[in-house]
């Protein structure tokens, strides 16, 4: 267990969490050599009260409580925990953050403020975030319908005991303009090695801005494309439906899982022994280095994981790599490690974590 002095419910929740592995890092699903995972999310603000910026700490608190109401038995058929980010540590928060159940701006932000997390953590509600909520939902693969089936049904479940802000002209009202409307931002998660070697990835970037589409990494806005991770996502919601935006979203990802897997049969074709030896090299430094930075272990199971679904590689199991990608992050690492770790030792603790796990799958 951590040696933190000070425990709550919500910091407790988060230990249950280091246990259990994410629904969304399993590696099923279409298109998963190539996407990781798929994302429905809705902005939500409650009719009678200020949007979160103009909130007191009492409307917040009433807010925590009324959606908590309604979800704090299940979201579906799913089992759900709540969570008060406010009075999480900060490592805890980076915890939730880099497990893809709050965004940063929930992390850093003030006020009472909460998470609702499903079994599974398929399903997660953020509480006073931009918006007073944020409901989400994950799925492992391309599976965008899905995602917006569960999550639509999520909308459901809360407006009918809970009333929106909504205009009969404009849709949904939201903090952030370009929300209004369905409040709806989709976005899938794809591992894009071969474009990032050849330096096609900055046509993906110039192709997505042409129709409004975001390229973001990792962690969403504002986030560095980390083990050639990167998110597409709809920009603007106003003035098209849910269907339209789905459409987009799901248009322009199936032409760039197709542009990869092109570039990685080219890569095969032309450049196999140079690919072999990339590829080798990674598994081979993250099976033997004494210390390793979160950075490097990011671009080195990028290697594993393309060289895993090219073939290159036997008897690995792609849901280990994905899980790897998540546990090696420094909020993971220190919660796995029951304490908190200086970057140098966090390195050392990283390499034998790393070594620990892909032994236990070659065996």
């Amino acid at each position: 267990m951590t040696s933190e002095s000070n425990s709550s419910p919500g910091h407790d929740a988060v230990i249950r969490l280091v246990a259990e592995s994410s629904e969304w890092l399993c590696g099923n699903g279409p298109c998963s050599d190539i996407v990781i995972s798929s994302r429905a999310r809705l902005a939500r603000n409650i009719a009678g009260y200020p949007f979160v910026g103009k909130a007191s700490a009492e409307h917040r608190s009433q807010i925590i409580a009324e959606v908590q109401n309604v979800l704090s038995d299940r979201i579906g058929n799913r089992r759900t925990t709540t969570i008060n980010v406010e009075q999480l540590s900060e490592m805890d928060r980076q915890f939730l953050t880099e497990r893809q159940l709050i965004s940063r701006e929930l992390s850093r932000g003030e006020g009472p403020r909460a998470v609702i997390i499903s079994a599974g953590e398929r399903h997660s509600v953020m509480i006073n975030e931009e918006d007073h909520l944020r409901l989400q939902v994950l799925h492992s693969g391309f599976a965008l319908d899905e995602c917006w089936q569960e999550c639509d049904a999520l909308d459901d479940q809360l407006e009918s005991q809970i009333p929106f802000s909504f205009h009969p002209q404009l849709g949904y009202l939201t903090a952030c303009p370009t929300n209004v409307g369905t409040g709806l931002r989709v976005s899938v998660m794809l591992h894009l090695p071969a474009l990032r070697m050849t330096r096609e990835i900055q046509k993906v970037h110039q192709a997505a801005q042409k129709i409004k589409l975001a390229v973001r990494g990792l962690y969403g806005e504002g986030s560095q494309a980390l083990g050639d991770f990167y998110q597409i996502s709809n920009q603007l919601t106003l003035g098209k439906t849910e269907r339209q935006l789905i459409t987009e979203v799901r248009e322009v990802v199936q032409r760039i899982v197709e542009w990869e897997r092109k570039v990685r049969r080219m890569l095969v074709k032309d450049r196999e022994p140079w690919l072999m030896d990339q590829v080798s090299r990674a598994w081979g430094t993250l099976t033997s280095a004494r210390s390793i930075s979160s950075e490097e272990t990011m671009h080195l199971l990028s290697s594993v994981r393309m060289g895993l679904q090219m073939d290159l590689l036997d008897g690995r199991d792609a849901a280990l790599i994905n899980e790897l990608f998540i546990q090696t992050q420094p909020a993971h690492l220190q919660r796995i490690h029951g304490d908190s770790l200086a970057t140098e030792r966090r390195n050392i603790v990283r390499a034998s974590w790393l070594q620990k796990r892909l032994a236990e799958q070659s065996s």
